[in-house]
């Protein structure tokens, strides 16, 4: 470059030094890269080994050597002025540059630690030996003090479950059954005697045939004493013949004879009421308590004991008779009356509420079968009818309805089999004799209690209106027909998982109408102030499919209906078009809702969700919210004798929630044994009770003990 000034002069400034191109020496490290580099071999201290460097090294080393290292990262040097300059260097080398030998010095580089574990344990001689030492007895004291300590509060929380993998085996499930049966001794004796005159006949059959078959004679003599001694042997044979047949005849006469008495009416209504005695007889003290009665005791097994004890007692008076005056006449000196009643208060509220177990209403017909409702009849406060169905698709097989009676805990009254598994029943309160039965192939069929023939008296197969899913619930509802409320008809309400409530005619066969049609809703979510609007997915049906109803307990025109989509629709039965309301707090499919029948306006409702919510029907959010296990929630029942009381039938366990104690944890927890699951509940309608069904098709009666808000009707409302 030139500098030009204003007149044009030349005033480029000069360099005080001017470098030989020829003196330039250049650095050993760098001429070792360039001569590795462009020489391929090297000679002297090398040897005969070949060393080669990749073209982007010694591009660095050029670079090191022309560049200073402040001007490093602002400088870009292109690839042609790179190979240019190497073919500078190559031209200052001299021989004598080559052949001369090259000192490498090899040095340790700092250490990259890629992971770092710290040691869990700590030498006893180290420095930080006692203060850790200090912190472990700190952390043992903490441990020891944590139960019961206020500090430290247990609470539950929702985590998402991994995935579940299946994993199959190539293994039959191994089934072990248990049979018996019963022998009397006449049933030997007769057996013996069966077998003993089988064989005489037989061997007397082949004598009469070897009397007979004997060889002639020549001689007169020897043909007349032939002619007698056969005579002889066709009388004694026929004889025995005779006697044989005469044994078999007497026996089949009093095989006849017992098949008749035990056939006969009279007889299987003594055998009837003897079986209700011997059952009255075990289970005396269970149904007496089960009736909130005194438990009776027999005399004739007390009577010994009571002699015994009698006497004692007389002895001991004798002995301590003025120590005892004394001691009863300080008693009555120095207490009061009034502590001793207010004493006794103290330990009856000291006692927790319990759960106990009085009997099962199980047998080998129901053994294997799961519970799946449960109904009481609306005349007979002892008959109960339970249905038997699983609720999972690849469980299903043949159902069962069943009526039990108080009286005969260990074996139905009536047995319906059902081709498909029993989902719900309920007894019909104008006709108490009618039982009707949903089943989960959606077919609704009507059974006579009082009839010992066990076919439907109705079927819904027949009907171009009947459901195509399971029918999950069902039950018989009065409600006004006429202005002045003063006739009552009552009427089937059925929900279905084809997203129907349909009301059933009972006529000559069954039909049914439409009271619902339950359309999807779309769920409300908010969305975040940067978030895009997604398009909405195509629904594969347009109506979601039903659960759960229950009419209002005073006005019986509206209901409510949830969902497998987890919500609760307000229906009218005016209007079959719209939902009143709808109520959103649930996660999973409702199992079950029902009205509080003290406070009309709070409901309950159950879901997979695993918790239960308490609503109000003015407001569509929910109230209070129960979850104290992580367990799906199957039903929920209110209790009829007060109106903070209800019970939850969850998987691993049945909990009785008693709002006028805690709405945090229930009162009782009954839990129930590894290999079953509890299904539904149900509260006995005139004692303290409470029916719990479970998966291995077993009815428990539980007596709830020391549960003092069942003596309470009065209704408070928290919000």
């Amino acid at each position: 470059l030139q500098v030009f000034d204003d007149e044009g002069k030349d005033v480029t400034p000069h360099p005080l030094f001017h470098s030989d191109p020829k003196a330039v020496v250049p650095r050993q490290g760098k001429l070792l890269a360039s001569s590795a580099h462009f020489g391929g071999t090297g000679s002297g201290t090398y040897g005969s080994s070949s060393t080669s460097i990749s073209n982007t090294s010694t591009t660095e080393s050029i670079l090191d050597e022309t560049v200073e290292p402040g001007s490093r990262r602002d400088t870009t040097v292109s690839l042609s002025d790179v190979q240019g300059r190497q073919e500078e260097i190559e031209e200052l080398l001299t021989k004598d540059d080559l052949d001369r030998s090259v000192d490498i010095y090899l040095t340790e580089t700092e250490t990259i630690w890629i992971l770092d574990m710290p040691s869990v344990a700590v030498s006893v001689e180290s420095e930080d030996a006692g203060r850790i030492q200090e912190r472990n007895r700190i952390y043992a004291d903490i441990c020891k003090n944590r139960p019961g300590n206020d500090r430290f509060v247990e609470k539950m929380m929702q985590t998402i479950n991994g995935a579940a993998k299946n994993k199959e085996v190539q293994c039959d499930q191994i089934i072990m059954e248990d049979k018996g049966t019963t022998v009397t001794s006449w049933d030997l004796y007769n057996s013996f005697n069966v077998l003993k005159i089988k064989p005489t006949s037989k061997a007397e059959g082949s004598g009469a045939t070897a009397g007979r078959s004997s060889k002639p004679h020549t001689t007169k003599e020897h043909d007349q004493t032939m002619s007698v001694s056969s005579d002889r042997g066709s009388t004694s044979s026929s004889t025995m013949i005779s006697g044989s047949s005469v044994l078999a005849r007497n026996h089949e006469e009093e095989e006849y004879h017992s098949e008749v008495i035990l056939t006969s009416e009279k007889f299987q209504q003594d055998l009837f009421f003897m079986e209700r005695i011997l059952m009255e007889n075990i289970f005396q003290p269970k149904l007496a308590a089960y009736r909130q009665f005194p438990v009776l005791i027999d005399p004739d097994v007390t009577s010994d004991t009571s002699r015994t004890v009698a006497a004692v007692k007389e002895a001991k008076e004798k002995e301590h008779g003025k120590e005892k005056k004394d001691k009863e006449e300080q008693k009555e000196a120095f207490i009061d009356p009034s502590i001793l009643s207010d004493v006794n208060k103290i330990l009856e509220e000291i006692v927790p509420p319990s759960l106990e177990r009085l009997w099962s209403y199980a047998c080998d017909l129901t053994n294997g079968h799961s519970v799946s409702s449960m109904a009481w009849s609306k005349v007979n406060p002892d008959l109960l009818a339970v249905g038997y169905g699983a609720f999972d698709f690849k469980e299903q097989k043949k159902g069962l309805a069943c009526c039990w009676s108080l009286k005969n805990p260990m074996w139905p009254e009536r047995i319906f089999q059902c081709e498909h598994g029993v989902t719900a029943l309920d007894f019909s309160m104008a006709s108490p004799s009618l039982l009707a039965v949903g089943m989960y192939n959606g077919s609704v069929a009507i059974y006579n209690v009082r009839s010992c023939n066990d076919a439907a008296l109705l079927d819904s197969s027949e009907s171009s209106n009947k459901h195509t899913g399971p029918v999950w619930q069902l039950r018989w509802v009065e409600q006004d027909r006429s202005a002045t409320g003063d006739s009552k008809t009552e009427r089937l309400i059925c929900i279905s998982a084809d997203g129907r409530i349909t009301e059933w005619l009972v006529h000559k066969r069954l039909d049914c109408t439409d009271l619902m049609k339950i359309k999807r809703t779309e769920s409300k979510k908010k969305k975040l102030p940067d978030e895009k609007e997604r398009k909405s997915e195509a629904l594969i049906s347009q109506q979601a499919a039903g659960m759960c109803f229950d009419f209002h307990p005073k006005d019986t025109n509206f209901y409510l209906a949830g969902t497998e989509e987890g919500h609760i629709h307000k229906c009218s039965c005016s209007s079959r078009e719209q939902f009143l309301k709808t109520y959103r707090g649930h996660k999973g499919p409702v199992y079950k809702v029902a009205w509080n029948p003290f406070s009309t306006d709070m409901f309950l409702s159950c879901s997979a969700d695993w918790s239960i919510i308490l609503w109000h029907q003015d407001s569509q959010t929910p109230l209070l919210t129960f979850s104290s296990t992580t367990a799906v929630v199957h039903d929920i029942m209110w209790s009829p004798k007060s109106a903070f009381v209800f019970a939850a039938a969850k998987e691993s366990r049945v909990e009785i929630w008693d709002l006028s104690v805690s709405i945090l944890d229930p009162v009782i927890s009954y839990f129930a044994s590894p290999r079953e699951k509890f299904t539904s509940v149900l509260f006995a309608t005139n004692t303290d009770c409470l029916l719990v069904g479970d998966s291995n098709g077993e009815v428990g009666v539980f007596e709830l003990q020391n549960l003092a808000a069942l003596n309470s009707n009065k209704v408070q409302l928290t919000r």
